[in-house]
Protein backbone atom coordinates (compact mmCIF):
# COMPACT_ATOMS: atom_id res chain seq x y z
CA UNK A 1 0.00 0.00 0.00
CA UNK A 2 0.94 3.66 -0.34
CA UNK A 3 2.49 5.03 2.85
CA UNK A 4 2.74 8.76 3.59
CA UNK A 5 6.31 9.43 4.71
CA UNK A 6 5.82 13.19 5.08
CA UNK A 7 3.03 15.41 3.72
CA UNK A 8 3.27 15.32 -0.09
CA UNK A 9 5.56 12.29 -0.21
CA UNK A 10 4.05 8.83 -0.52
CA UNK A 11 5.84 5.54 -1.02
CA UNK A 12 5.41 1.87 -1.65
CA UNK A 13 7.88 0.23 0.72
CA UNK A 14 9.49 -3.18 0.34
CA UNK A 15 11.64 -4.52 3.14
CA UNK A 16 13.77 -7.59 3.49
CA UNK A 17 15.65 -8.62 6.60
CA UNK A 18 18.59 -6.32 5.90
CA UNK A 19 17.57 -3.78 3.25
CA UNK A 20 14.67 -1.62 2.12
CA UNK A 21 13.47 -0.09 -1.14
CA UNK A 22 11.14 2.89 -1.36
CA UNK A 23 9.24 3.66 -4.58
CA UNK A 24 8.65 7.31 -3.73
CA UNK A 25 6.45 9.96 -5.33
CA UNK A 26 7.03 13.52 -4.13
CA UNK A 27 4.17 15.83 -5.12
CA UNK A 28 4.81 19.06 -6.96
CA UNK A 29 5.12 22.12 -4.71
CA UNK A 30 5.97 19.97 -1.67
CA UNK A 31 8.92 19.89 0.70
CA UNK A 32 10.82 17.02 2.29
CA UNK A 33 12.34 18.57 5.41
CA UNK A 34 16.05 18.01 6.05
CA UNK A 35 16.65 14.96 8.21
CA UNK A 36 19.31 12.35 8.83
CA UNK A 37 19.37 8.61 9.47
CA UNK A 38 22.12 6.07 10.00
CA UNK A 39 21.22 4.05 6.90
CA UNK A 40 23.18 4.78 3.74
CA UNK A 41 20.77 5.79 0.95
CA UNK A 42 21.03 5.52 -2.81
CA UNK A 43 18.50 7.71 -4.64
CA UNK A 44 17.66 7.04 -8.30
CA UNK A 45 15.59 9.77 -10.00
CA UNK A 46 13.11 8.17 -12.40
CA UNK A 47 11.12 11.23 -13.43
CA UNK A 48 10.98 14.96 -12.71
CA UNK A 49 13.50 17.11 -10.91
CA UNK A 50 14.05 18.66 -7.49
CA UNK A 51 16.66 20.48 -5.49
CA UNK A 52 18.21 18.13 -2.96
CA UNK A 53 19.31 19.85 0.21
CA UNK A 54 22.53 18.17 1.31
CA UNK A 55 24.31 19.58 4.36
CA UNK A 56 22.61 22.95 3.72
CA UNK A 57 23.58 23.22 0.03
CA UNK A 58 21.21 22.81 -2.95
CA UNK A 59 21.91 20.33 -5.75
CA UNK A 60 19.59 20.01 -8.75
CA UNK A 61 18.82 16.35 -9.49
CA UNK A 62 16.74 15.17 -12.43
CA UNK A 63 15.62 12.11 -14.34
CA UNK A 64 18.52 9.70 -14.73
CA UNK A 65 20.58 11.05 -11.82
CA UNK A 66 21.79 8.80 -9.02
CA UNK A 67 23.06 10.15 -5.71
CA UNK A 68 24.58 8.34 -2.76
CA UNK A 69 23.81 9.78 0.66
CA UNK A 70 26.23 8.48 3.29
CA UNK A 71 25.13 7.54 6.78
CA UNK A 72 24.00 10.45 8.98
CA UNK A 73 24.30 13.16 6.30
CA UNK A 74 21.58 15.81 6.52
CA UNK A 75 19.39 15.86 3.41
CA UNK A 76 15.93 16.87 2.19
CA UNK A 77 14.31 18.29 -0.95
CA UNK A 78 12.40 21.15 -2.52
CA UNK A 79 9.97 19.94 -5.18
CA UNK A 80 8.83 22.49 -7.75
CA UNK A 81 6.36 22.46 -10.66
CA UNK A 82 6.16 18.72 -11.32
CA UNK A 83 5.95 15.50 -9.36
CA UNK A 84 9.20 13.64 -8.75
CA UNK A 85 9.45 9.85 -8.87
CA UNK A 86 12.45 8.19 -7.25
CA UNK A 87 13.63 4.85 -5.99
CA UNK A 88 15.43 5.01 -2.66
CA UNK A 89 17.55 2.03 -1.65
CA UNK A 90 18.53 1.78 2.00
CA UNK A 91 21.38 -0.42 3.21
CA UNK A 92 19.34 -1.30 6.30
CA UNK A 93 15.64 -1.39 7.08
CA UNK A 94 14.40 1.96 8.40
CA UNK A 95 12.45 1.29 11.58
CA UNK A 96 10.55 4.60 11.26
CA UNK A 97 9.31 3.63 7.79
CA UNK A 98 8.41 0.12 8.96
CA UNK A 99 6.25 1.59 11.73
CA UNK A 100 4.38 3.70 9.17
CA UNK A 101 3.93 0.71 6.86
CA UNK A 102 2.63 -1.50 9.65
CA UNK A 103 0.17 1.21 10.73
CA UNK A 104 -1.22 1.47 7.19
CA UNK A 105 -1.47 -2.31 6.90
CA UNK A 106 -3.27 -2.56 10.26
CA UNK A 107 -5.79 0.08 9.13
CA UNK A 108 -6.38 -1.80 5.87
CA UNK A 109 -6.87 -5.08 7.73
CA UNK A 110 -9.47 -3.49 10.03
CA UNK A 111 -11.51 -2.45 6.99
CA UNK A 112 -11.80 -6.06 5.79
Amino acid sequence: PMVELVPGSNSRLIAGEQSMISFLKMDKHSYFAPHRHHQEQIMIVLDGYCDEIIEGKLYRVQKGDVIILPSNIEHGAYIYDEDVQVIDVFGEVRADYMVKLLQVMATLNKKK
